[in-house]
């Protein structure tokens, strides 16, 4: 099959395991299993096999007829698509067609109970109510089972990057220009810290289900079956049964704000990560970073020499791309017109989309990251250029010195300023404006001896937070 987006073409190696839960097999698979659970339920009650049925009429289902409905699901296949498919193509209705699927395989059971018990499947339920309860399991699952365990990888990865590099010197660059210097590992341990903050939002985050028919007022339910109790009912199928959190007030739709908050969430992670991928690619250029070269490996077709930072690009590019369509879910889910319209019918089927190339984005940065080095030499070289930035230590050392009464220490600010802004400043500049200072010996000594590499203050211990 020659396809049509990359994510299923060229990236299908990274991106395949979002395929088990994000496609459109899987939605149906999940479809199939919430109808033949909740099946299961009207039959057999809240304890299961045995007990006795929610809705008169019924036999309790036994172990191998329990069995055989929950084959429909485990034994889904290219066959059972082929098949919901053809039903879709009369009913031009997705759910419809789940609904004669499930008609069809009870007749094909060939067991008279199980073909009796067709007035349950869908039964009470808008097509909503199956397919919200399908696609929050699955975004749910694909969460939690592919894209967080993805990005804890990256994060322990950059977390081992900055305890390794905690206290390799590092100059600062503050709008573009020389600043406070400060260490490797620190840089990178900023990262860690907003992206963990992130994480855990999404561990706490709530998947909301509803079950409570046309317009979320149990009417029909209750209509046909005014004992039961529905509400109760709903709960116990939606949290226990399907593993999601309950949603007692809605429309026809539930209303998605729990998707919108975690396509909110994934989104501020890419754009942290966006923000991690251009600072490496601008680490890369200015030769903090040395890249190691793959064998065998192209950087341009015309310049042998080159070996480009593609990881990074490549990252930046999906994560701009992830973020433009979960930006787009979360800001239009949570509209609907009314009780119901069916924008969110064609936007949800997209969240594979997004989450797919966020997913790309960290395959690549991860590769990255495994790719690159610092280059202590160049690192060491900017440091020694550029010892104009202990001006700042040099002129609050002097406040300090003023607070305690010690003369000749006024205008500190504006003397250092004088001394070096814009100009070319070594380290004996530096050693003549201290030594001309009225300090005491130990802190003149102190400052004296003070070089850029060494003037990464708490950076070291400030890791241990990350």
């Amino acid at each position: 099959m020659i396809t049509l987006s990359p994510l299923d073409g060229r990236y299908r190696t990274q991106t395949a395991p979002l395929v088990e839960f994000l496609s459109e097999a899987a939605l149906n698979k999940e479809r199939v299993e919430v109808e033949v659970e909740w099946m299961i339920l009207l039959s057999n009650g809240y304890n299961g096999n045995g007990s006795k049925p929610v809705l008169e009429g019924l036999q309790p289902l036994s172990r191998t007829q329990i069995s055989y409905l929950r084959s429909l699901v485990s034994d889904f296949n290219r066959s059972s698509m082929d098949e919901l498919a053809s039903f879709e193509a009369q009913t031009h209705h997705d759910v419809k067609a789940v609904e004669y699927f499930i008609d069809s395989r009870l007749d094909q059971s060939r067991d008279p109970q199980l073909s009796a018990i067709k007035p349950l499947v869908h039964f009470g339920c808008t097509s909503e109510d199956v397919n919200n309860i399908a696609y929050a399991r699955a975004i749910k699952t694909a969460i939690t089972q592919v894209w967080l365990p993805s990005m804890q990888s990256l994060l322990e990865q950059l977390e081992d990057m900055s305890q390794t590099y905690r206290s390799l010197p590092l100059l600062s660059m503050t709008h573009g220009q020389p600043a406070t210097p400060t260490t490797l590992g620190k840089e990178l341990a900023v990262y860690v810290y907003r992206l963990r903050r992130q994480l855990q939002h999404l561990e706490q985050q709530e998947y909301l289900g509803k079950w409570n028919g046309a317009t979320g007022t149990f009417g029909a339910s209750f209509v046909a079956v005014p004992h039961v109790d529905w509400i109760a009912l709903s709960q116990h199928f939606v949290r226990e049964r399907m593993g999601l959190d309950w949603n007692p007030l809605t429309t026809q739709i539930e209303s998605h704000d729990w998707q919108a908050e975690v396509y909110s969430t994934i989104s501020h992670s890419n754009r942290i990560l966006h923000n991690l991928a251009v600072d490496i690619w601008m680490y890369i250029s200015r030769g903090v970073f040395a890249q190691e070269p793959v064998q065998g490996a192209t950087g341009s077709s015309t310049m042998p020499h080159k070996v480009n930072p593609i990881r990074f690009e490549n990252a930046e590019a999906n994560l701009e791309l992830s973020c433009s369509v979960l930006e787009s879910l979360a800001s239009t889910l949570v509209e609907s017109r009314w009780q119901r319209d069916l924008t969110d019918s064609t936007t949800q089927r997209n969240v594979g989309v997004g989450l797919g190339h966020s997913l790309l984005a960290i395959a690549n940065l991860r590769s990255g990251l495994q790719g690159i080095h610092p280059n202590t030499t160049v690192m060491e070289t900017e440091l020694d250029s550029n010892w104009e930035v202990l001006g700042e230590p040099i002129q609050t050392a002097m406040r300090a010195a003023a607070l305690q009464g010690q003369s000749g220490m006024d205008h500190p600010y504006e003397r250092v300023k004088e001394l070096m802004r814009g100009k070319d400043i070594n380290q004996t500049d530096v050693e003549h404006f201290i030594h001309s200072l009225n300090f005491t010996a130990q802190d003149q000594d102190r400052l004296a001896s003070l070089t850029p590499a060494q003037y990464t203050g708490l950076a070291d211990q400030l890791v241990d937070f990350e």
